[in-house]
């Protein structure tokens, strides 16, 4: 294990793993995706085992009032998700649910809902 990472990957191999679980987003879904980035990074500096964050302003409580605003972020910690998982198969799941359950916020499905659906 080296800095606490179980799971030893590449940079450039999570970061085509966060591009190819982007890809698995229906296409009517990522139409609908507005002001957003996705991102990685290696740890969240305030809360180290965060797997990955939702922050902006999702799709359901923007009113005619948006705009203007810096784009949303979605961002997956990499150095966490690697600690998290013990083989890299388990890396390509994770980052996957990971990407799926931030989009889910952007699109206004709180923790409860994505715990209920599996996307927990």
């Amino acid at each position: 294990m080296i800095d606490g990472v179980a799971v030893e990957m590449s940079a450039r191999r999570f970061d085509e793993l966060v591009s190819d679980a982007l890809d698995t987003i229906p296409a009517e879904l990522t139409a609908r995706m507005d002001n957003v980035v996705v991102l990685v990074e290696k740890r969240h500096p305030e809360e180290p085992e965060l797997l990955g964050l939702y922050e902006g302003v999702a799709l359901t409580e923007r009113t005619h009032e948006y705009g203007g605003h810096l784009p949303d972020r979605i961002t997956v910690y990499r150095d966490a998700v690697l600690e998290f998982c013990s083989d890299s198969d388990e890396v390509v799941d994770e980052v996957a649910i990971t990407v799926v359950h931030e989009i889910a916020h952007h699109f206004g499905i709180d923790e409860e809902r994505l715990h209920e659906l599996g996307w927990g």
